[in-house]
């Protein structure tokens, strides 16, 4: 089954963190040891999650994202709610938390590595991904996969408008363009509501600001809910 006739050359757009390699783990990692370094004397785990997440949703509004606006939320979080008065140590140890981060390998999902050869050879792809412009070329870059993909494109949000004008500005036909991610709120429904068509990849560990129900495409466009990367060639 294939989602574009075959034969027809499309575009993908195609999301990096968590759709092409690990991310949010990172995260994940660094907040565990946020929330066990702060080891609150009433809050459980989970409250001091939900409280980071609220703190993290502020930060996006005025930071942006990537390490530096995480560690700030970091820093917040612990002022908001720490019993005690917030010293040098502490600062250094959030820091550490949030460097640790940059540190990471980069490790591509199964399937990634043998798939978008085989994709760019039938169709043209855009890495299209949000955040911090150095820190995702970065990413980018020791990946090793950018040379199979005809362009980067690192907006600051992944919004309809966003989606609107890369499109407009690389003469793309919406209706041979699809967007494929694993974030519900910033790949695939800005990308419906510009659209495009969408591939929704599953991914376990998806941020949860990420989370969103999916919106429906309008007539004309196609939604596909895959499980791995690796399905991609059955429709394309």
């Amino acid at each position: 089954m294939h989602a574009a006739p075959v034969g027809i050359r499309q575009t993908l757009l195609i999301d990096a963190d968590d759709t092409l390699w690990q991310n949010n783990v990172y995260f994940e990692q660094a907040i565990a040891n946020f929330i066990s370094f702060l080891d609150h004397r009433t809050l459980s785990p989970s409250e001091v999650r939900a409280a980071l997440n609220e703190v993290e949703h502020e930060n996006i509004q005025r930071h942006g994202y990537g390490v530096a606006s995480f560690h700030r939320a970091l820093v917040t979080c612990f002022e908001r709610l720490s019993h005690e008065p917030v010293t040098e140590d502490h600062h250094r140890e959030m820091e550490r938390f949030a460097v640790s981060i940059l540190a990471k390998e980069i490790e591509l999902l199964e399937d990634v590595a043998t798939v978008l050869p085989q994709l760019a050879e039938r169709h043209s792809m855009i890495l299209m991904t949000k955040g911090n412009p150095v820190e995702q070329a970065d990413k980018v870059q020791r990946s090793g996969i950018a040379h199979y993909f005809a362009a980067i494109e690192i907006p600051a949000e992944k919004h309809p408008e966003a989606y609107l004008e890369v499109c407009e500005r690389r003469d793309l036909d919406l209706s041979q363009t699809w967007m494929i991610g694993n974030s519900p709120k910033s790949d695939i429904n800005p990308a419906l509501a510009a659209g495009l068509h969408a591939v929704y990849i599953h991914h376990p560990s998806t941020w949860v600001l990420e989370h969103a129900v999916l919106d429906k495409p309008r007539e004309g466009r196609r939604l596909v809910e895959i499980s791995r990367f690796g399905e991609l060639l059955h429709w394309f």
